[in-house]
């Protein structure tokens, strides 16, 4: 996976000026993403009791790495106007995404 990988669902421009540059940040900021993303996965499930706090949780989570595709499913999925299957999915394309840059971050170290 490398640069030809990623779809745009995640705007890796976004993150790395948030975090003014630091490589560093942006892979932690990753790294917990991905985290609680295996976290929040099983309660993006209709009958889950907690499922609309998690789809709340994800939301403000992904605007926060700059996955705002992610994000607006999210709002929609709130509103009822998509399904936790969308958000599901959204959050899959985010996380491929996460993984191709991470990708291609360790074959720049490689290089460097």
């Amino acid at each position: 996976m490398a640069r030809r990988d990623i779809s745009g669902a995640v705007d890796f421009a976004y993150l790395e000026g948030f975090a003014a540059g630091d490589s560093g940040v942006v892979d932690e900021v990753l790294a917990l993403f991905r985290e609680q993303a295996a976290l929040w996965a099983p309660m993006l499930d209709p009958t889950h009791p907690g499922w609309q706090d998690a789809v709340h949780t994800v939301k403000g989570a992904a605007r926060g790495v700059g996955a705002f595709q992610l994000g607006e499913v999210c709002e929609r999925c709130e509103a009822g106007q998509e399904s936790l299957e969308a958000v599901r999915t959204a959050l899959d394309v985010a996380l491929m995404d996460i993984a191709a840059y991470a990708h291609e971050q360790a074959l720049k170290s490689l290089k460097g």
